[in-house]
């Protein structure tokens, strides 16, 4: 079949005022760019005539500023899901200037096949290649691309020629039944292959291909300082401490870990600690200390939803891809984030809260408790299944005036129940077996910044009695204060 070639502006007149789209990609990775930018532009227009114009969007996770940019300084999104990073998209949420329902990644495509979410009017799709009999090859990042391209009306296909079609043989599309016919999930190890190289669609659906020819938007991660790299360093200690302990098996456990800096710190401080053998990971994004480490030969296999890497790490891989692609598989996030796969294989889970209280409770997700930073993203999906899960987070923010651990948490994303280690530049609060009272004590001896530790073990000590000592009165006394005077150190009971 001969696909029709169009501009990004025909691409745009295919989307309607109130459609849902689903986006392929996952981070920067994998997202279209052009199109998107096109529909944020006719949105534009017809917001100049007085008509109305915003969509629904699906995507895999963050996107690109050419995408969640785009449509959010256009006015365009009448609500988006399952996770953002955007500063402009951001805003539009916590001005409510639009919806936003925040979700594990691992749920979002079931939700839609279930029809929990309305329908997938139009799904457009960032490709490296696409065959006749509509075979599509994704670029870096999969996401939710199988089943927004299987359950759309239209698909729009952005030709990506910066992404080399060799790229076919690194993915692994597999979409699980539905029930009651789900069955296992058959992955005993990251590197089992399950699926197709290639997305299958009907050809029929291909409205149009705009062909492009564009990098990722974002760039490389700010350089690691000293917080992070103890950070780093504690996490990998404390790995070295569980193997000796003959709790975590010397041929090492597979590894999930989060985005960002303290992420590529603590994955280079493990490649780095020559006590823990060479291991393999199953995680969402993959990213550039991975790269690193497999050419070191201290990363053996990574298994993501996404190769989400700075432009040099990208350039890296494929000038290196008969290397690369023996050791890097990426699938659609159902399966790089399903809590049964992340069960079965015994992850140690890696990721960063925004804020810890002092028994255990994790916020990820809302700064002060109202306002939405980026969203839960994948944590919750490995962090409940986890063989070993572990939180890590600097101790402090805005130069000391903000404590990273509060009496108790604004927004509750993960309980006490799920978290099993926290880990700051300070030290290791092992958390297993431990009341809620003996949590308190060892976050705050071992994991607090010195100046705040007087504060909360005086909020400890007035407790009220009970399991979990509270005081109603003060729990939220350092959110309180820092409204109040912009630094948590002047609390008082």
């Amino acid at each position: 079949m001969v696909y029709k070639s169009i501009t990004a502006e025909e691409a745009a007149s295919y989307v309607k005022d109130n459609d849902n789209v689903g986006f392929s990609g996952f981070t920067p990775a994998g997202c279209p760019k052009e199109i998107p930018n096109a529909i944020a532009k006719k949105a534009e227009e017809e917001h100049a005539k007085g008509n109305p114009f915003s969509i629904g969007m699906f995507t895999g996770a963050s996107t690109g500023d050419r995408l969640d940019g785009a449509l959010s300084r256009a006015k365009a999104v009448k609500f988006r899901t399952p996770y953002q990073a955007n500063k402009d998209l951001r805003a539009l949420i916590n001005s409510n200037g639009t919806h936003y329902f925040d979700m594990h990644l691992s749920e979002l495509a079931q939700d839609l096949r279930y029809g929990f979410l309305g329908k997938v009017d139009v799904a457009v799709v960032e490709a490296a290649d696409i065959t006749d009999n509509g075979e599509i090859v994704p670029t870096e990042g999969v996401g939710i691309l199988p089943t927004i391209c299987r359950l759309a009306d239209k698909i729009i296909i952005e030709l990506n020629s910066y992404h080399p079609k060799e790229i076919r043989g690194m993915h692994d599309i597999y979409e699980p039944a539905d029930p009651p016919m789900r069955r296992e999930i058959p992955i005993y190890k990251p590197s089992d292959r399950i699926g197709l190289p290639y997305v299958k669609v009907d050809p029929r659906k291909i409205v149009g291909v705009v062909e492009t020819n564009n990098i990722n938007d974002g760039g490389k991660f700010t350089p690691l300082d000293d917080v992070t790299l103890a950070i780093g360093k504690n996490v990998s200690d404390f790995l070295v401490h569980e193997m000796k302990a003959g709790r975590i098996p010397s041929t090492f456990l597979p590894v999930q870990s989060g985005v960002g800096n303290v992420a590529n710190a603590v994955l280079g401080a493990m490649g780095e600690n020559t006590a823990i053998p060479a291991f393999n990971i199953y995680t969402e994004v993959i990213q550039d200390a991975v790269i690193k480490l497999m050419e070191e030969g201290r990363v053996s296999f990574a298994s993501g939803c996404s190769l989400s890497v700075s432009p040099d790490a990208l350039k890296e891989v494929y000038s290196k891809f008969d290397f690369f692609k023996e050791r890097i598989l990426l699938r659609p996030q159902e399966i790089s984030n399903n809590p049964e796969i992340a069960r079965r294989l015994g992850l140690v889970t890696i990721n960063t809260a925004l804020e810890a209280d002092i028994f255990g409770n994790i916020n990820s997700t809302h700064v002060l408790g109202t306002r939405m930073m980026n969203g839960i993203g994948g944590s919750g999906d490995f962090t409940r299944a986890a063989y070993l899960s572990i939180f890590t987070t600097p101790s402090t923010a805005k130069d000391g005036k903000i404590s990273a651990f509060v009496p108790m948490v604004s927004h509750l994303d993960h309980s006490e129940h799920s978290v099993k280690i926290m880990i700051t530049e300070h030290g290791v609060a092992d958390l297993r077996g431990k009341s809620p009272v003996q949590r308190a004590r060892l976050i705050i001896e071992n994991c607090v910044d010195p100046s705040y530790r007087p504060l909360l073990s005086e909020y400890l000590n007035q407790g009220i009695a009970g399991q979990t000592p509270h005081n109603l009165n003060n729990c939220f006394a350092f959110h309180q204060e820092f409204a109040k005077s912009g630094d948590m150190h002047n609390v008082t009971w």
